[in-house]
């Protein structure tokens, strides 16, 4: 009998990301979008999107980026 070895851990960070304001506004948005968008049937995908939504900056900071300088 073989084991799988994941070779990432559950709570192991998986990558890292540099995103420009402008680009970090748009991912937030298209979180915010997915979540309201996603099936309530799926309980597992909206705790994800919040986990991700709770590591970017607060509203009030995405809501500062001018999309348009960049």
């Amino acid at each position: 009998m073989t084991q799988e070895i994941s070779p990432i851990g559950p709570d192991e960070v998986a990558y890292r990301l540099e995103l420009t304001p402008a680009q970090l506004k748009v991912v937030h948005a298209a979180l915010h979008s997915f979540l309201n968008d996603f099936g309530h049937e799926q309980p597992d995908v909206h705790r994800i999107v919040r986990e991700l939504l709770d590591k970017l900056p607060d509203e009030h900071s995405i809501r500062a980026i001018d999309i348009s300088r960049d």
